[in-house]
């Protein structure tokens, strides 16, 4: 199979799904209802769509969103990396089946090479809705905020996931998340590339996480996801105050605080940018001094320059500019 995910194949079950009532047994039910209260999910009845890979993380997702009175879809991508991935579609399906959900499978063919983990997880969520939600949870919260730290990340990285319909269970700790399948006597897929050290993020979680918790002589991964929520507000309120300036008039950049200037540069040129990365602190910088006169142009990545031109900062195609 290629890597055309426009005709992925699906197979749909249980178009009329019922749940096993018997699956929610007193304390799964008492357990799950706590949950809840730090959730966010939407109203009771809307249909909802998850990502479900098998993993405690992802089957509490699913069982909590049927939990919350949502018609739940699932959605399972293979990737078929591991021998025998196939089984593991079997096993979301049987989870699907007894907590009431509708089930949609879908596959992926991962070719071997470099940077696997990330070509996976791109075809992973080419392959699923783009509205489906995932089971993020409080800890991958943390180490996402110190995978971004350590890349030199801004406030939009120190922010981490937002806490929206799409990832509702970031309040949510792993332990809890495994507690809950056991509750309700779920088996979940346990990926053993979750504890390769060749990725960055499994040696965060398995070493820097646990480091930092001895040090601190506390569970830092609360505070990192506390730190995320309160940056993600203030990020927002500087979004809010950059969209109001026009970043090519260089009148309106100069006339900003600094901070602003740069914030309203970096959604513009991200705009150009066809891939929507945004730019380096470098590139923003080298854009300022164009807008301030210290230089006559900058090349950028992605095959733009910038130059100044009539009181109007201005793109155009690279060229060498000397």
């Amino acid at each position: 199979m290629g890597n055309d995910n426009s005709k992925l194949p699906e197979i749909n079950c249980d178009a009329e799904p019922k749940s096993d009532l018997s699956v929610w047994n007193d304390e799964a039910s008492r357990f799950a209802d706590s949950l809840l209260l730090r959730c966010n999910f939407p109203q009771e009845g809307t249909s909802y769509k998850c990502a479900v890979s098998g993993g405690p993380d992802s089957l509490a997702l699913l069982a909590l969103a049927v939990r919350a009175g949502l018609r739940v879809t699932c959605y399972h991508v293979d990737h078929q990396i591991r021998e025998g991935s196939h089984l593991e579609a079997t096993k979301v399906r049987s989870a699907a089946k007894l907590l009431g959900a509708e089930f949609v499978a879908l596959s992926v063919a991962v070719e071997e090479g470099p940077n696997l983990e990330a070509r996976a997880r791109a075809l992973r969520k080419a392959a699923l809705p783009p509205d489906a939600a995932t089971g993020h949870t409080l800890d991958d919260q943390a180490e996402t905020v110190l995978i971004n730290l350590l890349r030199g990340a801004g406030l939009d990285g120190l922010s981490g996931m937002e806490i929206n319909f799409s990832h509702p269970i970031l309040r949510i700790r792993r332990w809890e998340t495994r507690k809950l399948t056991e509750l309700l006597g779920l088996d979940p897929v346990m990926d053993p590339s979750n504890d390769d050290p060749r990725f960055l993020r499994n040696r965060v979680r398995h070493e820097l996480l646990p480091l930092c918790n001895e040090i601190a002589r506390r569970d830092v991964a609360v505070l990192l996801a506390r730190t995320a929520e309160v940056v993600s507000a203030e990020n927002e309120l500087l979004e809010d105050l950059a969209a109001g300036i026009k970043a090519d008039s260089v009148a309106e950049i100069l006339q900003v605080q600094e901070v602003l200037a740069k914030r309203a540069l970096r959604g513009w040129l991200r705009g150009l940018n066809a891939e929507k990365h945004p730019p380096s602190y470098e590139s923003l910088e080298r854009v300022m001094e164009v807008a301030k006169k210290k230089r006559l142009a900058c090349q950028l990545p992605g095959g733009i320059d910038v130059h100044r031109s009539k009181g109007s900062l201005v793109v155009r195609a690279s060229k060498t500019i000397t």
